[in-house]
């Protein structure tokens, strides 16, 4: 039996992942944190991550970067896994996390569904021979009104996967209402839309000359996300000390 400490228990994802666990025979939620209140659980919560003294096998964090550091420095001295889902990080909190993989198991990703490992492993590919032949990348993505961040850290480890198949280094483009001018090729353009309540789409787009290729990935429930942050808490659990990825989870 995983035992879990379900860091941002009252988020949406908390609670998602709360209810995926209810009926997982192999995990359990011990203990959960969360400084907002109101939402009546089935295990203990605390406030802040310090004040928790439940035992656990591994923490799954879907919190903010805020919270990041308190919850880090409470894993190295638990010595205890973490399943590092929250994006937005800062690049010292992205290095700071590679440190603490030195003490415990952390698994970090931008997005805990399969689909989008998967996306991942099959752009690298195609990205060597698309880009050879002179098309251009681009990266929408699209979530609900209420997520913080942007671009989000999904479109971010698309954009990583293509430069991995690139040969060459190419920028990553944000913005472009600043400038007059064609567009360079050795450019990957990653745009970003708020609206709604979409859950998460994400177009990787090869535009050539007469034709254009797509590939896509959309998430049309919160539980694609729970459901993958609930197997590498299992993956971690007892794994030796490192840094690990959702791909290692997959095999």
């Amino acid at each position: 039996m995983t035992k879990i400490i379900m860091h941002g228990c009252n988020g949406k994802m908390g609670q998602t992942i709360s209810r995926i666990v209810a009926v997982d025979e192999t995990a359990e939620i011990v203990a959960g944190v969360d400084p907002f209140d109101g939402i009546q659980n089935k295990y203990p919560v605390f406030s802040n991550i310090k004040d928790c003294d439940v035992e656990a096998d591994v923490v799954i964090d879907f919190s903010s970067a805020a919270a990041l550091d308190d919850l880090m420095a409470y894993c190295r001295e638990k010595k205890m896994g973490l399943v590092l889902c929250t994006t937005g990080l800062s690049e010292q909190q992205i290095a700071a996390a590679q440190e603490l993989s030195e003490e415990v198991p952390v698994l970090r990703s931008a997005n805990m569904s399969l689909g989008i490992n998967l996306l991942e492993k099959l752009l690298v590919e195609a990205t060597k021979t698309l880009s050879q032949a002179g098309f251009d990348i681009e990266i929408v993505e699209k979530h609900h009104n209420l997520k913080k961040d942007a671009p989000s850290g999904t479109a971010l480890a698309l954009a990583d996967a293509v430069s991995e198949g690139l040969s060459e280094e190419y920028e990553y483009v944000y913005d472009r209402s600043k400038r007059l001018e064609q567009r360079p090729k050795k450019e990957i353009g990653i745009s970003a839309v708020r609206g709604g309540t979409i859950v998460g789409d994400h177009d990787v787009i090869f535009a050539g000359e007469d034709e254009v290729i797509t590939f896509s990935h959309r998430a049309y429930s919160k539980a694609v996300f729970g459901k993958g942050a609930v197997q590498a808490a299992k993956f971690i659990a007892d794994k030796a000390n490192g840094m690990y990825t959702m791909s290692d989870v997959i095999g």
